[in-house]
Protein backbone atom coordinates (compact mmCIF):
# COMPACT_ATOMS: atom_id res chain seq x y z
CA UNK A 1 0.00 0.00 0.00
CA UNK A 2 1.59 3.10 -1.13
CA UNK A 3 0.78 5.74 1.33
CA UNK A 4 0.89 9.74 1.26
CA UNK A 5 1.06 12.33 3.87
CA UNK A 6 -0.13 16.06 3.80
CA UNK A 7 -0.95 17.99 7.05
CA UNK A 8 -0.38 21.18 9.44
CA UNK A 9 3.16 22.23 10.20
CA UNK A 10 3.74 24.28 13.29
CA UNK A 11 1.30 22.55 15.65
CA UNK A 12 1.75 22.82 18.72
CA UNK A 13 3.34 20.25 20.87
CA UNK A 14 0.28 18.96 22.94
CA UNK A 15 -1.18 18.83 19.15
CA UNK A 16 1.90 16.92 18.49
CA UNK A 17 1.94 13.99 21.04
CA UNK A 18 -1.72 13.82 19.67
CA UNK A 19 -0.80 14.03 15.67
CA UNK A 20 2.18 11.29 16.03
CA UNK A 21 0.03 8.52 18.45
CA UNK A 22 -2.75 8.76 15.99
CA UNK A 23 0.16 8.13 12.72
CA UNK A 24 1.90 5.30 14.65
CA UNK A 25 -1.52 3.98 15.03
CA UNK A 26 -2.80 4.17 11.61
CA UNK A 27 0.74 2.99 10.20
CA UNK A 28 0.31 -0.30 12.36
CA UNK A 29 -3.49 -0.78 9.47
CA UNK A 30 -0.56 -1.83 6.81
CA UNK A 31 1.53 -5.21 6.78
CA UNK A 32 5.20 -3.99 7.17
CA UNK A 33 6.37 -5.17 4.11
CA UNK A 34 3.73 -3.63 1.98
CA UNK A 35 3.79 -0.04 2.98
CA UNK A 36 5.25 2.46 1.24
CA UNK A 37 5.17 6.31 2.88
CA UNK A 38 5.56 9.11 0.93
CA UNK A 39 6.74 11.95 1.78
CA UNK A 40 7.92 15.88 1.44
CA UNK A 41 9.46 15.57 4.57
CA UNK A 42 8.78 18.76 6.11
CA UNK A 43 8.95 19.64 9.94
CA UNK A 44 5.29 18.65 11.56
CA UNK A 45 3.19 15.50 10.07
CA UNK A 46 5.94 14.72 7.18
CA UNK A 47 8.44 13.83 8.98
CA UNK A 48 6.86 12.25 12.09
CA UNK A 49 5.01 9.86 8.92
CA UNK A 50 8.13 8.89 7.24
CA UNK A 51 9.38 8.12 11.11
CA UNK A 52 6.64 6.55 11.90
CA UNK A 53 6.56 4.17 8.68
CA UNK A 54 10.09 3.68 9.26
CA UNK A 55 9.70 2.18 12.23
CA UNK A 56 7.03 -0.03 11.25
CA UNK A 57 9.75 -1.32 8.89
CA UNK A 58 8.30 0.03 5.89
CA UNK A 59 9.65 2.33 2.97
CA UNK A 60 9.05 5.39 2.20
CA UNK A 61 10.20 7.74 -0.73
CA UNK A 62 10.48 11.49 -0.48
CA UNK A 63 9.43 14.07 -2.82
CA UNK A 64 11.43 17.38 -3.23
CA UNK A 65 9.30 20.13 -4.38
CA UNK A 66 12.08 22.31 -5.07
CA UNK A 67 15.84 22.65 -5.30
CA UNK A 68 15.74 25.28 -2.26
CA UNK A 69 13.35 23.26 -0.43
CA UNK A 70 15.58 22.62 2.13
CA UNK A 71 16.67 26.41 2.72
CA UNK A 72 13.07 27.11 3.03
CA UNK A 73 12.81 25.09 6.39
CA UNK A 74 12.95 25.61 10.00
CA UNK A 75 17.04 25.40 10.89
CA UNK A 76 16.04 23.06 13.50
CA UNK A 77 14.50 20.46 10.97
CA UNK A 78 17.73 20.08 8.78
CA UNK A 79 18.95 17.34 10.34
CA UNK A 80 15.96 15.82 10.57
CA UNK A 81 15.27 16.04 6.65
CA UNK A 82 18.97 15.28 5.57
CA UNK A 83 18.48 12.09 8.05
CA UNK A 84 15.13 11.29 6.54
CA UNK A 85 16.15 12.34 2.31
CA UNK A 86 18.92 9.65 2.65
CA UNK A 87 16.71 7.09 4.20
CA UNK A 88 14.19 7.25 1.07
CA UNK A 89 14.23 4.37 -0.81
CA UNK A 90 13.63 6.85 -4.06
CA UNK A 91 13.06 10.77 -4.47
CA UNK A 92 11.15 12.73 -6.97
CA UNK A 93 11.75 15.84 -8.07
CA UNK A 94 9.30 18.88 -9.50
CA UNK A 95 12.17 20.29 -11.36
CA UNK A 96 11.65 23.51 -9.73
CA UNK A 97 14.16 25.62 -8.48
CA UNK A 98 12.43 28.19 -5.93
CA UNK A 99 10.69 26.76 -2.91
CA UNK A 100 7.62 28.58 -2.94
CA UNK A 101 3.69 27.92 -3.55
CA UNK A 102 3.46 26.61 -6.76
CA UNK A 103 6.45 24.65 -5.57
CA UNK A 104 4.61 22.87 -2.53
CA UNK A 105 2.02 22.45 -4.48
CA UNK A 106 3.55 20.63 -7.28
CA UNK A 107 5.28 18.44 -4.61
CA UNK A 108 1.87 17.59 -3.40
CA UNK A 109 0.42 16.71 -6.61
CA UNK A 110 3.31 14.58 -7.50
CA UNK A 111 3.22 12.60 -4.32
CA UNK A 112 -0.98 12.48 -4.46
CA UNK A 113 -0.04 10.77 -8.12
CA UNK A 114 2.17 8.20 -6.49
CA UNK A 115 -0.05 7.24 -3.32
CA UNK A 116 -2.73 4.87 -3.26
CA UNK A 117 -4.52 6.78 -0.61
CA UNK A 118 -3.70 9.91 1.47
CA UNK A 119 -3.33 10.31 4.96
CA UNK A 120 -4.17 14.59 5.62
CA UNK A 121 -3.64 16.00 9.22
CA UNK A 122 -6.21 18.54 8.52
CA UNK A 123 -8.53 20.41 10.89
CA UNK A 124 -11.15 20.89 7.95
CA UNK A 125 -10.24 24.51 7.29
CA UNK A 126 -9.77 26.42 4.37
CA UNK A 127 -5.86 26.63 3.20
CA UNK A 128 -4.40 29.65 4.34
CA UNK A 129 -1.96 29.28 1.36
CA UNK A 130 -2.33 28.17 -1.99
CA UNK A 131 -1.15 24.46 -2.05
CA UNK A 132 -2.09 24.42 1.74
CA UNK A 133 -3.33 21.20 3.42
CA UNK A 134 -7.27 22.09 2.22
CA UNK A 135 -5.18 22.23 -1.55
CA UNK A 136 -3.95 18.81 -1.57
CA UNK A 137 -6.97 17.00 0.17
CA UNK A 138 -9.14 18.60 -2.80
CA UNK A 139 -6.50 17.84 -5.49
CA UNK A 140 -6.42 14.09 -4.26
CA UNK A 141 -10.16 14.21 -3.99
CA UNK A 142 -10.97 15.43 -7.63
CA UNK A 143 -8.43 13.03 -8.49
CA UNK A 144 -10.09 10.36 -6.61
CA UNK A 145 -7.05 9.08 -4.04
CA UNK A 146 -9.17 8.48 -0.89
CA UNK A 147 -8.12 10.16 1.98
CA UNK A 148 -8.38 9.82 5.65
CA UNK A 149 -8.50 12.88 7.71
CA UNK A 150 -6.31 13.04 10.95
CA UNK A 151 -7.04 15.28 13.53
CA UNK A 152 -6.92 13.71 17.06
CA UNK A 153 -9.73 15.44 19.59
CA UNK A 154 -8.25 17.74 21.25
CA UNK A 155 -5.95 19.01 18.38
CA UNK A 156 -5.50 22.86 18.07
CA UNK A 157 -3.97 25.16 15.46
CA UNK A 158 -2.91 28.66 15.95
Amino acid sequence: MRVGITGHRGLRERTERLVRAELRDRVQQYASDELVGISCLADGPDAWFAEAVLERGGRFEAVVPAREYREGLPYWHHDTYDRLLRQASDIHETGLTTSDEKAHMAGSEILVGLADHLVAVWDRQPARGFGGTADVVAYAQRNGTPVTVVWPDGAERD
